[in-house]
């Protein structure tokens, strides 16, 4: 999908509408130093490879399993701390949104509005989100089919915003595991907008007893590879220079050091798709 916004928002990178860009960071803005380093391997990373990169980072976690787990840092620091990464590395930048007063606080900071996946039914949220004339990225419900995704996508377009793009997380599968289905990416396709796949939230073991969401981050090259293979427009990974240590989904996070080689095979596995 080769919507003029995205030439737009990629216009100071190399964009090739045959390959797939990149929407990465770090769950949550737990540190300014953290948040620079990690932009600035990814940026570098992606600059090399030719891949279109957006920077990702959430300013305030909303939905945390446990009352004791990190949220962030303050609204206004956190947005900050991503309009900085956005203008120290000239980089397109996104974070979520959570209720309808949060859209035109992070539209003031950000490129791309986020709509979570247990939100994205959210009447109000959507019609706020694409108020604000920025690009809104609606990731698709744990509960809901990919054809479904059109009623988003209509909620927003009727209210004047077409720069719509559509985020597959996967599905749930019992109580404490999500599936990926493919085909999800080619029918949220036919709606016309980028599709994206989320490559580590698909991965949460949500509902832990312990009060942490747990992962399988060893299947992360997996879910990316099917992806890119089945025509995926993006791919968003979280990703960090030290999981263990990250303050939000770790168990999920991509290391930072792997980040690299895993795209160059991706390249390749596009290429040849494409030839």
């Amino acid at each position: 999908m080769h919507p003029s916004y995205l030439s737009q928002l990629f216009q100071n990178q190399s964009y090739d509408p045959q390959s797939f860009f990149l929407i990465a960071g770090p769950c949550v803005v737990e540190s300014e130093e953290v948040v620079m380093e990690i932009a600035e391997k990814v940026a570098s990373i992606c600059k090399n490879l030719g891949i279109p990169y957006v920077f990702k980072a959430s300013y305030r976690k909303a939905n945390r399993t446990s009352a004791n787990s990190f949220t962030g840092l303050g609204d206004e620091k956190g947005l900050s701390i991503i309009q900085s990464v956005g203008k120290v590395y000239n980089l397109p930048t996104t974070t979520d949104i959570h209720t309808n007063e949060e859209a035109a606080l992070a539209a003031k900071y950000v490129d791309i509005l986020q709509i979570p996946a247990f939100l994205c039914r959210q009447t109000d949220l959507l019609l706020a989100a694409a108020e604000t004339g920025k690009i809104v990225n609606v990731k698709k419900g744990q509960f809901l089919s990919g054809p479904s995704m059109k009623f988003a996508v209509e909620k927003i377009q009727k209210a004047g915003n077409n720069q719509v793009m559509l985020t597959d997380r996967g599905n749930s599968f019992g109580y404490q595991d999500l599936i990926v289905d493919m085909r999800n990416i080619s029918w949220m396709k036919e709606l016309q907008v980028p599709v994206i796949m989320d490559c580590t939230h698909s991965l949460q073991q949500p509902n832990q007893t312990s009060g942490v969401t747990g992962g399988n981050p060893g299947m992360i090259g997996t879910i990316a590879k099917g992806a890119v293979a089945n025509g995926a427009d993006g791919l968003f990974i979280e990703t960090h220079p030290r999981p263990s240590e990250a303050k939000s989904d770790g168990a999920n996070m991509l290391p930072l050091q792997h980040l690299e080689s895993l795209l160059t095979q991706l390249l390749k596995i596009r290429k040849a798709i494409i030839q």
